[in-house]
């Protein structure tokens, strides 16, 4: 009989296969105290486990990277390696081994606990996930103190060519050595979507679920199982016609995804000839591979966050331009717009020092993205003259985060401003129209888009906050994150309007939230007037097929329709309607 075990699906397709299951033991962390005259050699221990940590990245990420597919995403086990050459993770355990005098393992666990729950109060799922990152580094070098064996080695010497994998957890080293020895698909009880393991899997088209809780004691080794990561489930143990059923589909989904490879090379336009741009969002600056990847048109949204994160100091001037400039040359003369930092009281960098004295009671209103940043300009200025400098380089748009009123963008405006001036008078290069546009993300923003337009070059929807502030909902409080409706009324007619008044006044206007890269809205966007796009690479040749396959005439009757329905449930059919 067969057995559906529930987690959350994070990269799509079927997978059929045998599992190998893997059982890491948890590491039972003991405190012990040392003599003063033993901690130099306890401190000496620590920095050797770093190394022997360092050493074993570089060697999984060696032994992969001669794949060229590979090549890009071998900037999840650098992420890692940059982990283990940070302060907060090398100096503040050995501190705290002085301070306590304890043991390293003791000392680590400390500070990993410290980091943890500073990324746990974080907003931004993205950023919140990077936790994982954290305790993932942190067991490793756990094991190596402990002389435990590395399991990444394990995997290597084991033969999982074709072979599903069950686990409690994955680091983004063990499922990129994983792939290369042979798995089709993964599995884990822990993890969420944003996890840089989850977005690996995305990225290698593996399929996964993770979030599965407690499915280890239900499945044996080498059991037959089939993982559906599109709907998120793992059948055990399946009977004959469940399993020619998803044999069936695995081939259908096979040909589909063989399809969407080849829409990479045609244009971006729908059914009755409107040309879409469609551009792709990235994090990391070795994301920017990804557009290539999938025939990217630029790229919409290049977060900068990464940068401030996981460290005591702000970035310098030079460490900005240094990671724009990797992106713009990867783009190759392809636009680049860059966000400016949306960090603050919701999103904040580990060592934060900007809310001291202070107690936030509503970290998502209170004082981030462009609040913060004019507020605290020695974070603000540095990124903004690397950009302006960045800008002689390629097609490069500055866009500000958070803005709710007029005043913020002329403060920005006038930094810019003495900027240029600056730089003209050191002679360095900057292109002086480079484009400046903001985020409609506060509702405030949306109702007065027309009065901000005349001030700006181009405006980008963040769907994101503009849903979880116009429900007045928290869209990770597991309490209230049901209401989170991007097809609410309120919404639609928010997005509607600020569509309306940038074609009015001429002026771009893309959609680079998460909806944007909803398969299920793409079709209601563009009934809305929406014409440019700005997605997950993940999603990009999807969405792409959607757009290609779409009548915008044909949408017109079913959106008008949805936006004069109150009914939640009429507007559901309405849209599987236009999605039928």
């Amino acid at each position: 009989m067969s057995l559906a075990l529930y987690g959350i699906g994070v990269s799509k397709g079927i997978a059929i296969g045998n599992v190998y299951i893997i059982s890491h033991e948890p590491l039972e962390i003991s405190e012990y105290s040392l003599s003063e005259e033993n901690l130099g050699e306890e401190v000496a221990r620590f920095e050797s486990a770093l190394a022997v940590a360092s050493e074993q990245l570089r060697h999984i990420r060696d032994s992969v990277i001669q794949n060229d597919r590979t090549v890009d995403i071998a900037g999840f086990i650098d992420a890692h390696l940059l982990m283990l050459e940070d302060g907060l993770l090398t100096q503040a355990p050995i501190d705290l081994i002085y301070e306590h005098q304890c043991n390293a393992e003791w000392a680590l666990k400390m500070q990993c606990d410290n980091l943890v729950q500073r990324f746990e109060a974080i907003d931004d799922p993205y950023l919140n996930a990077r936790k994982e990152d954290v305790k993932h580094v942190v067991t490793r070098i756990q094991r190596i103190l402990r002389g435990s064996p590395d399991p990444s080695f394990d995997f290597a010497d084991a033969n999982l060519a074709n072979t599903i994998i069950l686990a409690d957890d994955l680091s983004p080293a063990d499922t990129l050595l994983m792939q290369h020895n042979g798995i089709i698909a993964f599995a884990t009880e822990y993890g969420g979507v944003t996890s840089h393991t989850a977005i690996l899997a995305r990225s290698l088209g593996i399929p996964a679920i993770v979030g599965l809780r407690r499915a280890r004691p239900y499945i044996q080794p080498n059991e037959i199982v089939i993982v559906d990561g599109t709907r998120g489930v793992i059948l055990a143990d399946p009977d004959q016609r469940t399993l020619s059923n998803y044999k069936r589909q695995q081939k259908e989904d096979q040909s589909y995804r063989l399809g969407l490879i080849k829409t990479k090379s045609v244009p971006t336009k729908t059914l009755n000839g409107t040309p879409i741009s469609l551009q792709v969002n990235i994090e990391f600056p070795e994301d920017a591979a990804a557009v290539e990847r999938v025939g990217g048109q630029g790229i919409g949204l290049y977060r900068t966050e990464f940068l401030f994160m996981n460290r005591r100091e702000p970035p310098d001037e030079e460490e900005h331009l240094e990671a724009y400039k990797q992106v713009i040359q990867a783009l190759k003369g392809k636009p680049v717009t860059i966000r400016t930092l949306d960090l603050g009281a919701d999103k904040q960098v580990v060592d934060s020092r900007y809310h001291e004295g202070s107690v936030v009671t509503n970290p998502a209103l209170g004082l981030r993205a462009v609040r913060l940043c004019l507020k605290e300009q020695q974070l603000f200025i540095p990124q903004l003259r690397a950009i302006l400098r960045a800008s002689a380089l390629g097609k490069v748009r500055l866009m500000v985060p958070m803005v709710c009123e007029l005043s913020e963008i002329l403060q920005v405006k006038k930094i810019l401003a003495e900027i240029q001036m600056e730089l003209r008078q050191k002679s360095l290069d900057f292109d002086p129209n480079m484009p400046f546009g903001v985020m409609v993300e506060v509702p405030a923003m949306a109702i007065c888009t027309d009065l901000i337009l005349p001030y700006v070059d181009f405006l980008s929807i963040g769907t994101n906050d503009l849903i979880q502030y116009t429900l007045a909902i928290d869209r990770n409080d597991e309490a209230v994150n049901y209401l989170y409706n991007p097809s609410h009324p309120a919404v639609l007619r928010l997005i509607k309007m600020c569509i309306e008044a940038a074609n009015k006044a001429n002026k771009p206007i893309s959609m680079c939230g998460e909806m944007a890269s909803d398969t299920y809205y793409v079709r209601l966007l563009l009934g809305l007037g929406l014409r440019s796009f700005s997605v997950n690479p993940e999603s990009y040749l999807e969405i792409k097929h959607i757009i290609n396959d779409s009548n915008t005439n044909g949408l017109k009757y079913l959106t008008k329709k949805i936006l004069e329905t109150n009914s939640q449930d009429d507007i559901a059919e309405l849209l599987e309607a236009m999605n039928a």
